[in-house]
């Protein structure tokens, strides 16, 4: 075979491939902007997320892409429970939905701020959120978060963690500017870890929710997420500790405090949701409320590869 008919058939096999790629993803588009939806559990062995198409609520099992009627501003789900951020009716103020097994809703809460972190606990009893708010007097009214936790066995529910006892590096604390977001619970429903700035400082902080109480753990550790077994957190690190410069994937052992930056080098600006016990998943924006959710290994190897277009807040249900 010459060279020249090698290099037209690796061309063609190019293009085909390319065409599969813009047919499979045109048809998901179709689907969602078509409104078609299809009854979705929360059953484990599948992937849910948001579509950012139309933030529907999707679910991904063996490949194939199921569209809920529900749409959410961010998702997530774990151990039978489901957590939908979403806009409150026809109203621009939002709320948490919490969801059944079937995606029913369970509980409605009034949240007052803009959506931006979601998490369920392993067992599924403890559900979490954070919201960006504005009006702080501290910060010249610029975005301030707070971070909240609903515990649905007991319906206690705590609004915003600032009302929790703060200790940081070892000594009471309290400032008028603490912000915390990016909760991750424990498999025992009371030990969680999230974000504390303080001071134009980030810290890794470690809580207990039966006492109330908020411990910090190490600087430059932002939206922490807690690897299955327990043992490991995913986060973001700021670049040079300057957010401006933008965020680097990295792993914490806890057990060691050894930390591993990640192989993906691009800035990423979310919560990282582990797949497994090797793997974690977080959204990459591509356009004005566009995204994709990539994967990368977590001990520091590999590339990053793109698990589902048109989509964001990963949950993978195990």
């Amino acid at each position: 075979m010459s060279t020249r008919v090698r290099v037209w058939l690796a061309v063609g096999a190019t293009v085909v491939l390319a065409a599969v790629a813009v047919i499979y993803v045109l048809a998901v588009r179709t689907q969602e902007a078509a409104g078609t939806t299809q009854t979705v559990t929360l059953k484990p062995g599948q992937l849910i997320a948001r579509s950012t198409t139309d933030g529907h609520l999707i679910s991904v099992v063996d490949g194939v892409r199921a569209v809920s009627p529900l749409t959410c501003a961010r998702v997530y789900a774990a151990g039978g429970t489901g957590l939908c951020l979403r806009q409150d009716g026809d109203l621009t103020t939002y709320q948490l939905a919490v969801l059944h097994t079937d995606l029913t809703v369970a509980r409605e809460i009034p949240l007052v701020g803009l959506p931006n972190r979601a998490r369920v606990s392993p067992t599924g009893r403890m559900v979490t959120w954070t919201v960006f708010v504005t009006g702080d007097s501290y910060n010249g009214g610029q975005f301030s978060t707070r971070a909240g936790i609903l515990d649905t066995t007991s319906d206690q529910l705590v609004g915003t963690l600032e009302d929790f006892t703060v200790t940081l590096n070892g000594k009471p604390y309290q400032a008028q500017d603490e912000n915390f977001w990016g909760v991750t619970f424990t498999k025992d429903d009371n030990t969680f870890y999230a974000t504390m700035s303080t001071a134009g400082k980030r810290y890794l902080v470690q809580g207990d929710f039966a006492k109330n109480t908020i411990k910090t753990l190490l600087p430059n550790i932002e939206c922490p997420s807690l690897s299955p077994n327990g043992t490991k957190i995913a986060y973001k690190a700021a670049i040079e500790a300057d957010p401006t410069k933008g965020w680097r994937l990295s792993i914490l052992d806890l057990t060691t405090s050894t930390i591993t930056p990640l192989a993906e080098t691009r800035s990423v600006d979310d919560q990282p949701a582990w797949i497994n016990e090797n793997t974690i998943a977080y959204a990459i924006p591509k356009a004005p409320g566009k995204a994709d959710i990539w994967t990368i290994p977590t001990n520091g190897t590999g590339k990053p590869q793109i698990l589902l277009p048109d989509a964001e807040s990963p949950a993978a249900l195990n």
